[in-house]
């Protein structure tokens, strides 16, 4: 395998196709600049998104504008009690006509998929989707199909209504690159939303900037973006003080932190930088590790939520001189 450089001509560019994308996007999905950008991080980085948020909010809507923004296929699925392993992945079916058993591909072979309400399928269907994350590949009577590139799933969980839902196992929760929410927009962005003929939410309006290809490219490219030991040092030891808070009985995974080096990587050239300084970290410590944090009974009953022990852990760590 070649390896890439990364010159300051690549960081420009991915600069203008990141800005380009996340305009584009928000020509739908208006006043969420902040959430456009995480979700792009992921897109870039090769991860996934768990969006927690409740019904109205724009979930499917973002889903979708981003696939039309680098001219990709998006599929939705929702995510029922009765929905089969197979519905997702896909099955083998036979044709009568040729006598030839044919792999029908499932919904999830698309660039982006938005799995609507994760939590109200069933454990095997969780755990199918899941592996396809993972692997990015769908083994059908020991045939491997590939689900191409870029491969960005966006699931969403509401919280306030739990009834007939199953919760995701903190191993399950693991494997989503960033967690965050949508919510409800700012006045004047609402406004904008219910004034006749908006655009918001128009997907078909969403313009094409980019493609499949040069996402893929992009996100190959960026992992070698250059991180400073001591900003490995900082990352680690941020995860050193989450396993040892008295407040978790599960601090953040070596998977979690793998994870935050890939999203600081986008993040820092999506400012224009080729290294990446502690801010970016500081930035994305919660997206990206709050919900693989499992608090203790105590933290629980009081009250505390993982964002805030995470938070009392990135200050309890002394934060490096930027060494680019």
């Amino acid at each position: 395998m070649t390896t890439m450089a990364l010159d300051e001509q690549e960081i420009a560019g991915f600069r203008v196709v990141h800005a380009q994308v996340a305009d584009a996007i928000e020509t739908a999905v208006l006043g969420k600049r902040e959430v456009v950008d995480l979700v792009l991080v992921a897109l870039f980085a090769g991860g996934h998104v768990l969006l927690e948020d409740v019904p109205g909010t724009g979930k499917t809507t973002l889903a979708r504008a981003v696939a039309s923004a680098l001219g990709g296929q998006s599929r939705r699925v929702q995510f029922t009690p009765d929905l089969l392993p197979s519905d997702v992945t896909g099955t083998s079916v036979y044709d009568p006509r040729t006598g030839e058993v044919r792999f029908r591909p499932g919904p999830v072979f698309a660039n982006v998929v938005l799995a609507d309400e994760i939590n109200r399928a069933a454990a095997k269907t969780q755990s199918a989707l899941l592996e396809v994350m993972e692997e990015r590949t769908v083994t059908v009577d020991g045939v491997p199909h590939p689900v191409g590139e870029p491969f960005l799933v966006v699931a969403t969980q509401n919280p306030i209504d739990l009834d007939g839902t199953y919760r995701l196992p903190e191993a399950q929760l693991d494997r989503f690159m960033l967690r965050t929410s949508i919510g409800y927009p700012a006045q004047q962005h609402e406004l904008d939303v219910l004034r006749p003929g908006s655009g918001a939410g128009r997907v078909t309006d969403v313009p094409t900037v980019t493609s499949p290809e040069a996402v893929a490219h992009y996100g190959r490219l960026l992992s070698t973006l250059h991180v400073a030991e001591p900003i490995l040092e900082y990352i680690s030891a941020i995860g050193a003080a989450t396993r040892a808070s008295d407040q978790l009985r599960l601090g953040a995974s070596t998977r979690g932190l793998r994870a935050l080096v890939r999203c600081v990587q986008v993040y820092a050239a999506a400012q224009g930088r080729h290294f990446v300084v502690p801010g970016d970290v500081q930035t994305l410590a919660s997206p990206v590790l709050a919900h693989r944090l499992v608090l203790s009974r105590e933290a629980v009953l009081s009250g505390t939520t993982s964002s805030e022990v995470l938070a009392a852990a990135v200050e309890s760590v002394p934060v490096p001189r930027p060494v680019p």
